[in-house]
C-alpha cells in the first residue's frame, strides 16, 4: 500500500512512480530481473515497444511498463496506440479492453505574472509528468492489417494435422490468429486464438480451436444456446462444459490425443455438478450436438 503523508492526499503522479517501482520491486523479489526480455522471441517480435502510429520507440521507464504489460497479458506485437490513436486509423479499441498506463516526462520555465518568461538565472524549470492509456494493437480492431502483421517473428514451422484442418477451414468460422488469448465472442461471432506455435506442444492447439468452435456453435443462428451468461455463474460454468466436452469428442473423432488438460474451470464445473446431478447428462447431451454439428462440415467435403 503507497504511504499517504499526514495532511496531504496522494497525487495521481505519486501513485504512478509507487505503483511501478512496487511492481519492480516485487519482480526482483520474486528473481526475475524485468529489464531483460521476458517473453518467448518465438512468438513476439524482439526489440523495443514503439507507437503503432508514428513508429517511434517508447524510452526509459515506458519500456519497462509496456514489456511487463506485454508478457503478463501474452501479446505477440510490441506495438502501441492510444484510444484516438485507433480511431485515427480507422479502428477502435474493443469494448472491455483495459490500456496500460504510460507517462511522458518533460519541464517547463513558469512564467511572471504578466505572462512572459523570466530571464534571470535563478528561474528554476519544474519538472512534470503527463499519464497517457495506450492499447496494444490486439485489443483493437479495424485497424490497417500491416499493423497486425507478425512481421521479424521467426515462427517456425507448424505442425498441421489435414483433417482437422480441413474441418476448421470448412466452418467458415471467422477465426483470428496470433491473439494473446483464446477466446469466442458472441457479439462479433468470432473467434481468437494464439499462434500454434506459441504452444510447447502444438497438438494442443488444435483441442483449443476445437472448444472455442464449442462455443461457436451456440450462437443463435447454429444451435442457439445461451451465451449471454456472465462470467462466474453456474450457466457461464455450464456452457464452458459443455465447450469443454464438445473439444473433447471431436478430437476424439479426429484422431487427436491432446497433451494436457486445463483446469481453469474446474472448480466451477465441481459446483454445477454438486448442486445438479443432471448437469453432466445435459452438458453431455448438448455437446454431442455441437461435435456431431462440428462435423458435418468435415462430412460435407467427403
Amino acid at each position: 500500500m503507497a504511504i499517504k503523508h499526514q495532511g496531504s492526499e496522494q497525487r495521481p503522479i505519486d501513485t504512478l512512480y509507487a505503483g511501478v517501482t512496487n511492481r519492480i520491486i516485487a519482480e526482483l523479489e520474486a528473481g526475475r530481473l524485468p529489464w531483460l526480455q521476458p517473453w518467448d522471441s518465438s512468438v513476439t517480435i524482439t526489440g523495443l515497444p514503439r507507437n503503432a502510429s508514428s513508429g517511434r520507440a517508447y524510452s526509459g521507464i515506458n519500456i519497462l511498463i509496456l514489456w511487463h504489460s506485454l508478457f503478463e497479458q501474452g501479446f505477440t506485437a510490441q506495438r502501441w496506440l492510444t484510444f484516438r490513436q485507433a480511431q485515427a486509423l480507422g479502428g477502435h479499441v474493443r469494448k472491455g479492453e483495459h490500456g496500460t498506463t504510460v507517462c511522458y516526462a518533460d519541464k517547463f520555465t513558469p512564467k511572471d505574472a504578466d505572462g512572459t518568461a523570466s530571464e534571470s538565472e535563478e528561474r528554476r524549470q519544474i519538472a512534470f509528468l503527463k499519464r497517457f492509456t495506450v492499447f496494444n494493437v490486439a485489443q483493437c480492431e479495424g485497424l490497417p492489417d500491416a499493423l497486425y502483421a507478425q512481421d521479424g517473428v521467426m515462427l517456425g514451422d507448424r505442425e498441421t494435422i489435414p483433417e482437422a484442418e480441413a474441418l476448421i477451414a470448412a466452418t467458415g468460422a471467422d477465426i483470428c490468429v496470433g491473439s494473446p488469448h483464446a477466446c469466442y465472442m458472441p457479439g462479433g461471432d468470432r473467434i481468437e486464438v494464439p499462434h500454434q506455435q506459441a504452444y510447447p506442444e502444438q497438438i494442443n492447439w488444435y483441442r483449443t480451436v476445437l472448444h472455442e468452435l464449442g462455443h461457436w456453435t451456440g450462437h443463435g443462428s447454429r444451435l442457439d444456446r445461451d451465451l449471454k451468461s456472465p462470467f462466474g455463474s453456474a450457466a457461464y460454468a455450464r456452457e464452458e462444459l459443455v465447450a469443454e466436452l464438445c473439444s473433447a469428442f471431436t478430437c476424439a473423432a479426429l484422431g487427436i490425443v491432446p497433451t494436457v488438460r486445463h483446469s481453469d474451470y474446474i472448480g466451477s464445473w465441481l459446483e454445477v455438478l454438486r448442486a445438479d446431478n443432471r448437469a453432466i447428462f445435459r452438458a453431455a447431451s448438448l455437446a454431442s450436438k455441437a461435435a456431431d454439428y462440428l462435423r458435418a462440415f468435415g462430412e460435407d467435403r467427403s
